[in-house]
Protein backbone atom coordinates (compact mmCIF):
# COMPACT_ATOMS: atom_id res chain seq x y z
CA UNK A 1 0.00 0.00 0.00
CA UNK A 2 1.37 2.98 -0.81
CA UNK A 3 2.08 5.88 1.91
CA UNK A 4 0.22 8.37 0.09
CA UNK A 5 -2.90 6.16 0.57
CA UNK A 6 -2.10 5.38 3.83
CA UNK A 7 -1.82 9.12 4.84
CA UNK A 8 -4.84 10.12 2.23
CA UNK A 9 -7.13 6.90 4.11
CA UNK A 10 -6.56 7.95 7.37
CA UNK A 11 -6.69 11.07 7.09
CA UNK A 12 -10.17 10.39 5.63
CA UNK A 13 -11.52 8.17 8.74
CA UNK A 14 -10.49 10.97 11.22
CA UNK A 15 -12.48 13.27 8.74
CA UNK A 16 -15.40 11.07 9.25
CA UNK A 17 -14.77 10.55 13.16
CA UNK A 18 -14.75 15.08 13.35
CA UNK A 19 -17.98 15.24 11.60
CA UNK A 20 -20.03 12.16 12.68
CA UNK A 21 -18.88 13.02 16.50
CA UNK A 22 -19.71 16.13 15.91
CA UNK A 23 -22.85 15.59 14.85
CA UNK A 24 -24.15 13.48 17.02
CA UNK A 25 -22.32 15.23 20.28
CA UNK A 26 -25.08 18.12 18.67
CA UNK A 27 -28.22 16.51 18.89
CA UNK A 28 -29.51 16.83 22.21
CA UNK A 29 -27.35 19.64 24.07
CA UNK A 30 -30.00 20.41 26.16
CA UNK A 31 -30.41 16.44 27.31
CA UNK A 32 -26.87 16.88 28.25
CA UNK A 33 -26.69 19.44 30.30
CA UNK A 34 -29.82 18.28 32.52
CA UNK A 35 -27.48 15.00 33.45
CA UNK A 36 -26.19 15.12 36.76
CA UNK A 37 -22.23 14.41 36.11
CA UNK A 38 -19.56 12.27 37.56
CA UNK A 39 -17.99 14.10 40.19
CA UNK A 40 -14.30 13.31 38.27
CA UNK A 41 -15.83 15.07 34.97
CA UNK A 42 -13.39 17.47 33.85
CA UNK A 43 -14.30 21.24 33.62
CA UNK A 44 -16.08 21.92 29.93
CA UNK A 45 -13.19 24.30 28.85
CA UNK A 46 -10.84 20.98 28.65
CA UNK A 47 -13.10 19.27 25.98
CA UNK A 48 -12.75 22.36 24.16
CA UNK A 49 -8.75 21.88 24.37
CA UNK A 50 -8.60 18.08 24.04
CA UNK A 51 -10.42 16.98 21.16
CA UNK A 52 -8.53 19.39 18.72
CA UNK A 53 -5.15 17.98 19.85
CA UNK A 54 -6.35 14.51 20.01
CA UNK A 55 -7.66 15.04 16.31
CA UNK A 56 -4.75 16.64 14.59
CA UNK A 57 -2.78 14.27 16.75
CA UNK A 58 -4.22 10.87 15.03
CA UNK A 59 -3.95 12.49 11.43
CA UNK A 60 0.23 13.87 12.02
CA UNK A 61 0.45 9.88 13.62
CA UNK A 62 -1.35 8.43 10.48
CA UNK A 63 1.13 10.30 8.02
CA UNK A 64 4.04 9.42 10.55
CA UNK A 65 3.24 5.97 10.07
CA UNK A 66 2.74 6.33 6.48
CA UNK A 67 6.10 7.84 5.93
CA UNK A 68 7.97 5.69 8.77
CA UNK A 69 6.63 2.26 8.30
CA UNK A 70 5.44 -0.04 5.98
CA UNK A 71 3.76 -3.01 5.02
CA UNK A 72 1.90 -4.80 8.13
CA UNK A 73 1.59 -1.53 9.53
CA UNK A 74 -0.22 0.71 7.50
CA UNK A 75 -2.46 -2.56 7.60
CA UNK A 76 -2.85 -2.71 11.24
CA UNK A 77 -2.61 1.35 11.57
CA UNK A 78 -5.85 1.53 9.36
CA UNK A 79 -7.65 -1.26 10.70
CA UNK A 80 -7.29 -0.68 14.12
CA UNK A 81 -8.51 3.44 13.30
CA UNK A 82 -11.57 2.48 11.16
CA UNK A 83 -12.81 0.28 14.33
CA UNK A 84 -11.99 1.79 16.85
CA UNK A 85 -13.39 5.20 15.20
CA UNK A 86 -16.18 2.95 14.33
CA UNK A 87 -16.74 2.39 17.92
CA UNK A 88 -16.38 6.05 19.52
CA UNK A 89 -19.06 7.02 16.94
CA UNK A 90 -20.93 4.31 17.99
CA UNK A 91 -20.49 5.83 21.41
CA UNK A 92 -21.70 9.40 19.94
CA UNK A 93 -24.45 7.93 18.36
CA UNK A 94 -25.71 5.49 21.47
CA UNK A 95 -25.47 8.23 24.06
CA UNK A 96 -26.90 11.17 22.25
CA UNK A 97 -29.20 9.89 20.19
CA UNK A 98 -31.55 7.41 21.68
CA UNK A 99 -29.82 8.30 25.01
CA UNK A 100 -28.66 4.32 25.82
CA UNK A 101 -26.20 5.60 28.45
CA UNK A 102 -24.70 2.21 29.59
CA UNK A 103 -24.58 0.29 25.64
CA UNK A 104 -22.42 4.12 24.95
CA UNK A 105 -20.02 2.82 28.04
CA UNK A 106 -19.47 -0.79 26.08
CA UNK A 107 -19.00 1.22 23.26
CA UNK A 108 -15.91 2.97 24.49
CA UNK A 109 -14.68 -0.24 26.09
CA UNK A 110 -14.13 -1.48 22.64
CA UNK A 111 -13.14 2.13 21.27
CA UNK A 112 -10.31 1.85 23.87
CA UNK A 113 -9.18 -1.41 23.73
CA UNK A 114 -9.06 -1.13 19.67
CA UNK A 115 -6.73 1.92 20.18
CA UNK A 116 -3.89 0.10 21.80
CA UNK A 117 -2.36 -1.35 18.60
CA UNK A 118 -2.19 2.28 17.54
CA UNK A 119 -0.46 3.28 20.62
CA UNK A 120 2.14 0.42 19.83
CA UNK A 121 2.56 1.69 16.40
CA UNK A 122 3.17 5.11 17.41
CA UNK A 123 5.88 4.37 19.89
CA UNK A 124 7.38 2.10 16.74
CA UNK A 125 7.49 5.41 14.81
CA UNK A 126 9.13 6.81 17.65
CA UNK A 127 9.49 7.78 21.54
CA UNK A 128 7.73 11.14 20.83
CA UNK A 129 4.90 9.98 18.86
CA UNK A 130 4.27 7.27 20.94
CA UNK A 131 4.66 9.93 24.06
CA UNK A 132 1.97 12.09 21.96
CA UNK A 133 -0.85 9.49 21.59
CA UNK A 134 -1.16 9.10 25.17
CA UNK A 135 -3.51 11.72 26.16
CA UNK A 136 -5.78 10.53 23.65
CA UNK A 137 -5.64 6.86 24.51
CA UNK A 138 -6.09 8.37 28.25
CA UNK A 139 -8.98 10.30 27.50
CA UNK A 140 -10.73 7.37 25.79
CA UNK A 141 -10.51 5.86 29.11
CA UNK A 142 -11.61 8.93 30.85
CA UNK A 143 -14.66 9.27 28.64
CA UNK A 144 -15.08 5.44 29.34
CA UNK A 145 -15.32 5.82 32.83
CA UNK A 146 -17.76 8.62 32.42
CA UNK A 147 -19.75 6.72 30.38
CA UNK A 148 -20.83 4.34 32.82
CA UNK A 149 -20.38 7.05 35.57
CA UNK A 150 -23.66 8.63 34.11
CA UNK A 151 -25.40 5.34 33.37
CA UNK A 152 -24.76 5.07 37.34
CA UNK A 153 -26.44 8.14 37.74
CA UNK A 154 -28.81 7.80 35.71
CA UNK A 155 -29.79 3.95 36.51
CA UNK A 156 -32.95 4.08 39.23
CA UNK A 157 -31.59 1.58 42.26
CA UNK A 158 -32.93 -1.16 43.39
Amino acid sequence: MSRNLVGVLGTIIVAVYVIGSGRWVATDAEWYRSLTRPAWQPPSGVFGIIWPYNFGMLIVATWMVADRLSGINHVVWLLSLTLSVAAALTWAWLFYVPHSILASGFALVFATILTIPLLVIAFRVSPALGFAFLPYQLWLAIATSLAFGYAALVTPGP
